[in-house]
């Protein structure tokens, strides 16, 4: 099961964070994510274990 959430950093600067078991799957859910806020992202940390754990920073 995936998981997602976001962290706010200031009225400019948000993180996001995603669970997945693949690359694509964790990118997906960044994008996902991105397209509801209205911004574009850039992937900022990735980490590949028993599942992928990926940050992101939006940009608006």
């Amino acid at each position: 099961m995936a998981a997602l959430s976001a962290i706010s950093f200031g009225s400019f600067a948000q993180s996001i964070t995603a669970t997945g078991s693949t690359l694509d799957e964790a990118e997906s859910q960044i994008a996902q994510q991105a397209k509801k806020s209205g911004a574009a992202y850039k992937i900022t940390e990735s980490y590949a274990g028993n599942q992928v754990h990926m940050t992101a920073k939006l940009i608006k």
